[in-house]
């Protein structure tokens, strides 16, 4: 390669790439500098510069002038000399490739954390170009590519996992995704594995604000700040929960977020692949927005405990597995949600009492199953009836009370005793 074709190619990568010319000849002067003190093997160090113009390369040694430094052991002067071989351009042509690939993919690191390092939290849709086990690659625009990392955590501690577990990808579908991380190519942190040759931009798909800027998206009242979304709380792939308030009173913020006939809410259900997504209201009030939170179950009430940051909601029996939700997903979302610490029981686990301790239960009331039962205290036992009884064990004496009356029980007891003997 003549040594106007080096310049040429610069120029040519530097454009292509959008990199500053200059800097890309400074720090290939850098790198041949280093170079060129190996294969001459120079005593001191090698000084590298390339015209500007033709192109031609200039290789001088450092020769120390004068004494070093008494401290430091440093010299302060030196002398140029000229060591140039005669087939500079070949050498130089030799090792142009690879240094300037590892130059053009440096600076173009640097340039793209300077253009995205002030844009993490901001959605992009991008297009999937290519996917590993690992991770998988999607392209911003042209010359632009982010990570959407899928490792194994377990395998590898170190790293990341932001695809929900439902979701799969194939070549050119398009995407929304979160940027949650720039690489900075100067940082001083640790790297990540074979970061030179992942991308610089980490995208996400499982990060709670992805629902918060889609709802943005969809919602003006957020966009211009009416309704706010105060909290979100997100199992990615299955479930989410949504917080929202109104600023205006007169606003309803659930209305606005689900849409006429749901469509504002249906399309971020259909960007995140068919996640459920539950809209609920929020309250200054805990027990009401602890209740809010539980929804679709309805509660009957909530005691809060401030001291140790307690919820105990007490729902009706046939709403006790609506408001845990399979698996305990609904709970445990609805106190991600809230921050509160949430325990559900049901009304007669809970030995609510009732609303007249002197109330009989009719037998031609219908048998629920569970012993009928009431304690001094007004509490109804929590036990299942025995079969073709009214009663449980514990309870089965009740039977006989009822059937016989309080002035016989004691003559029928000793019957049952002489019987015994």
């Amino acid at each position: 390669m003549a040594t106007s074709e080096l310049i040429e190619a610069l120029q040519a990568l530097a454009h292509e790439r959008g990199i500053d010319e200059f800097y890309l000849i400074e720090r290939l002067e850098e790198s041949l500098a280093k170079s060129y003190q190996h294969i001459l093997d120079l005593e001191w160090d090698a000084r590298v510069t390339i015209d500007r113009q033709t192109g031609r390369i200039y290789v001088y040694e450092l020769v120390p002038v004068g004494e070093p430094d008494e401290e430091t052991g440093e010299y302060a002067e030196f002398e140029e000399r000229d060591v140039t071989p005669s087939d500079v351009s070949r050498i130089a042509a030799q090792n142009a490739k690879s240094v300037i690939n590892a130059l053009v993919r440096e600076a173009a690191r640097k340039s793209i954390y300077e253009e995205f390092s002030d844009r993490v939290g901001d959605l992009v849709t991008g297009t999937v170009l290519q996917g590993t086990p690992d991770f998988t690659i999607i392209k911003i625009r042209d010359g632009v590519e982010a990570e959407l990392p899928h490792y194994d955590t377990k395998r590898s501690p170190q790293e990341r996992n932001e695809r929900p577990s439902s979701e799969h990808y194939r070549h050119n579908q398009r995407l929304k995704v979160l940027i949650i991380a720039v690489r900075d190519p100067e940082s001083d942190e640790p790297r990540v594995r074979g970061e030179q040759a992942r991308p610089s931009i980490v995208v996400s798909r499982t990060h709670p604000d992805l629902i918060r800027r889609l709802f943005e998206i969809e919602v003006p009242e957020i966009y211009d700040g009416v309704v706010e979304i105060k909290s979100i709380a997100r199992e990615p792939g299955a479930r989410s929960k949504v917080a929202v308030a109104s600023r205006e009173s007169n606003l309803d913020p659930v209305g606005a977020c689900v849409g006429p006939k749901g469509s504002r809410v249906r399309m971020v259900v259909e960007e995140l692949r068919n996640e459920r997504v539950d809209v609920i209201q929020w309250s200054d009030d805990p027990a009401v927005y602890v209740a809010n939170a539980l929804s679709p179950a309805k509660v009957s009430h909530v005691t809060i405990d401030e001291d140790n940051h307690y919820a105990t909601v007490v729902v009706p029996d046939d709403q006790l597995s609506l408001a845990i939700g399979k698996e305990g997903q609904n709970a445990r979302l609805a106190a991600r949600l809230t921050g509160w610490h949430i325990d559900i029981k049901s009304t007669s686990f809970a030995g609510e009492p009732l609303a007249n301790e002197n109330v009989l239960i009719d037998e031609d009331e219908g048998d629920d199953g569970v012993c009928v039962y009431v304690d001094e205290n007004g509490a109804r036992c929590r036990n299942h009836a025995r079969p073709n009884s009214r009663y449980c064990g514990v309870h089965a004496d009740m039977e006989i009370v009822d059937s016989v009356g309080d002035g016989d029980v004691a003559e029928l007891l000793m019957v049952e005793e002489n019987e015994e003997a």
